[in-house]
């Protein structure tokens, strides 16, 4: 059980950085106006590349990540593909989807955020396009505390959602979360868990645009040498 819950975590993530990284720089690439052109939409094309980007990863890998889910509480699957179609079978394809929708909510924030924060440091402080790998780490890392601060209390709300059935305490919709954790604990209670959260997310976004950037340089050098 342990090996198929490992193959399903690397599988799910290989497939979630390259969707991710292929939608951002697609969609950014369609968004970014020429020198001289009016922008395309009011919000920037980092932000939006990000959240499409996003959706797009999820949308492709969530059943993936569900899979995963259901090893760990169910032991009587043989393998993934066993899992997949014994679900299927049970709940329809539809099932592969179950929950997608507050996993959404609580990641394209964070995403669109986390790429618009990058994309405008980077060019704050770095005229050139390229920079080297240490800086795009330290710049990464910056970038996931802001994203993680920014966006941490939609996750803290999502969490007392899903653990409304468990407390007996339910939740019509996220701002109903949101405001029932203010009332009971003020402004304080949507930042707490923020400090270990920052911890698994800081260091983690900052080696993901530093291999972002590094194999978006060997792309370029490659194209160029062709």
């Amino acid at each position: 059980m342990s090996l198929l819950l490992f193959s399903a975590g690397v599988l799910n993530a290989m497939q979630i950085k390259v969707v991710l990284l292929f939608a951002y720089e697609t969609v950014k690439k369609q968004l970014t106006p020429e020198l001289g052109e009016q922008p395309k939409l009011l919000l920037p094309a980092s932000f939006i590349a990000g959240a499409v980007a996003e959706v797009s990863s999820t949308l492709c890998t969530y059943p993936l990540e569900l899979l995963k889910t259901r090893l760990t509480v169910k032991e009587d699957y043989k393998n993934l593909l066993d899992a997949k179609v014994k679900i299927v079978q049970a709940e329809g394809p539809t099932g592969l989807y179950k929950g997608l929708t507050p996993s959404l909510i609580g990641v394209v924030p964070y995403a669109a955020s986390n790429y618009f924060a990058y994309d405008t440091l980077r060019k704050a402080f770095f005229k050139k396009e390229e920079i080297g790998n240490i800086m795009t780490l330290l710049i990464g890392s910056v970038t996931g505390a802001i994203s993680s601060t920014a966006t941490f209390p939609l996750e803290v709300a999502r969490k007392q959602m899903q653990a409304g059935a468990i407390n007996g305490r339910q939740y019509l919709n996220m701002l109903h979360a949101l405001t029932s954790i203010v009332e009971k604990e003020g402004i304080p209670g949507l930042y707490r868990g923020l400090g270990p959260s920052c911890m698994k997310f800081v260091p983690a976004a900052g080696i993901s645009f530093m291999c972002y950037a590094a194999c978006k340089r060997i792309l370029m050098e490659e194209k160029e040498a062709l």
